[in-house]
């Protein structure tokens, strides 16, 4: 998929459910049930370079190690949604 152009990816009302029947399982309240420093927190999504809709979404679309890959299971747009929705997460704390 390649983006997602220059259009910032605008979060949906969905986006919080996708994330909760694709992502909770290993990834509850941001964290990593695999491993533990490769969160969806803002610190480690800075160091990993992935603070940003581009890198998330790049990353749930191919997978990577112990992540599989979505891009059979969501559309485009609901990956661009729920990379955003992790964006706006770890921005708030994901509280």
């Amino acid at each position: 998929m390649s983006l997602r152009s220059n259009a910032l990816a605008v979060e949906t009302s969905n986006a919080a459910e996708i994330f909760t029947a694709n992502c909770a399982g290993c990834h509850i309240n941001g964290g990593n049930i695999v491993r533990r420093g490769k969160n969806l927190k803002q610190k480690a999504l800075k160091k990993y370079q992935m603070d940003s809709v581009d890198a998330i979404a790049n990353l749930v679309e191919n997978g990577k190690n112990a992540m599989p890959a979505y891009k059979d299971r969501l559309s485009n747009q609901e990956i661009i949604d729920v990379a955003a929705y992790v964006l706006n997460q770890a921005e708030k704390g994901w509280n």
